[in-house]
């Protein structure tokens, strides 16, 4: 096992805020000294079936807590997950069924194998001791908070000052989650910065319990593709883990460059020094910003797709986009033609290209669109039903289309 403060360095790679940063290099030492590994804690609410890069911020750091020597808890919040969590919603959430919670659930458990050491990493679900608890366990440990404690959290305080309903069960998912560290007798919790005030109540349960207060790491929020929201499979804004090589490759080509280094510091595993040089390189000129890019889109492809998906996706990537040649598996759509000719935006629209003819027309004045490989700018171009045609839109859209007979 490394040094405590060399693993304290690690650790704080990327992380928002440490808290309390001397009680957790105290623990750190206390675990070099004595050979014991810290439990070290982060929970997932099963809310959607997949996991995305935004996701990868938390599991990479539990990861770098595990070749540290550390024990790693993935904690699936069943049934917290039931609830939903309210953090920075402005309205009551829907909550989920059990049997929508537990379908979600068992594709958490494929995906994180992608990143974290299933032989190393200890997997629960918050119902084993949650479902076991009565309704006098439930009241004794809301007598352990106060409303005006609840009303500090940002939503809450707000939905309450504008008269937002609040319902009572949403009180309890912090209160729940905080229970869990009692229940795992967490030396370390991971979270987002957005759930400072739920990691929070994890450190003041233990404490009524008689606990050591867990040590805290907060980490940030990784933005989409945008570069301003949080990634979100709702916004359209991520990348999903489990898409093909390609996919993930093509989108973290289309990021901007700050949000590259963003990227690279979260998600990616190059160390440090590597991170500093690639900056260096790529503000001095001697590394095109595009070349970064395609290093940091091959290793996220290589991760979560096998070895070699990733110089696979980047030849794909070049050979369509840089050297204007026409990708391997361009999908057809037959239309029906109407006479002879035809316009191309309603060709592009049957070929479902476009959503309709007007934003077709809108795509060709916006020189968005090619025809075997030849661009084409005229709103009222035709194509002749005797012909096979490859049309382009964008820079990632192909269709090979012909007249149905």
């Amino acid at each position: 096992m490394i040094s405590a403060k060399e693993q304290l360095s690690i650790i704080k790679r990327g992380a928002v805020e440490l808290i309390v940063e001397d009680d957790l290099l105290k623990k750190l030492e206390k675990s070099v000294v004595k050979k014991k590994p810290l439990r070290v804690k982060a929970g997932f609410d099963p809310t959607a079936p997949d996991i995305h890069l935004g996701h990868t911020v938390l599991l990479n750091k539990m990861r770098q807590f595990q070749e540290m020597g550390h024990e790693v808890i993935f904690l699936i919040g069943d049934f917290t997950g039931m609830i939903g969590d309210p953090t920075g919603k402005s309205e009551t959430r829907k909550h989920l069924t059990k049997e929508e919670v537990a379908e979600n659930a068992k594709t958490y458990q494929v995906q994180i194998n992608k990143i974290l050491d299933p032989v190393k990493t200890k997997i629960v679900f918050n119902s084993e001791w949650m479902g076991k608890m009565s309704s006098a366990d439930m009241i004794q440990l809301a007598a352990k908070l106060t409303v005006a404690r609840m009303l500090e959290r940002e939503d809450f305080k707000k939905r309450y000052q504008s008269e937002q309903p609040i319902s009572i069960h949403e009180f309890l998912y912090p209160l729940i989650q905080g229970y869990d560290s009692v229940a795992l007798k967490a030396d370390v919790e991971l979270g987002g910065t957005d759930q400072k005030f739920n990691l929070l109540m994890g450190r003041e349960l233990q404490k009524e319990y008689g606990q050591e207060p867990q040590s805290l790491v907060l980490m940030p929020l990784l933005e989409g593709l945008d570069g301003v929201n949080k990634m979100s499979k709702s916004l359209g804004n991520y990348i999903g883990i489990t898409e093909p090589a390609k996919e993930i490759f093509g989108k973290v080509m289309s990021v901007s460059d700050d949000l590259m280094f963003r990227y690279y510091e979260l998600v990616s595993s190059v160390s440090l020094g590597e991170l500093e040089t690639i900056k260096t390189d790529v503000k001095s000129g001697a590394l095109h910003p595009m070349e970064a890019k395609k290093r940091i889109g091959a290793e996220l492809a290589d991760r979560f797709c096998g070895a070699g998906a990733g110089a696979q996706a980047r030849e794909e990537f070049e050979k369509v986009f840089s050297g204007n040649r026409l990708p391997d598996d361009i999908p057809t759509a037959e239309v029906v033609w109407e006479g002879e000719k035809m316009k191309l935006a309603k060709i592009m629209a049957l070929a479902g290209v476009a959503k309709s003819n007007g934003e077709a027309r809108r795509l060709i004045q916006q020189n968005a669109v090619e025809v075997d490989q030849k661009p084409v700018t005229n709103v009222d171009a035709e194509l002749a039903s005797d012909g096979k045609y490859i049309l382009r839109v964008g820079k990632k859209r192909f269709v090979q289309v012909t007249a149905r007979k």
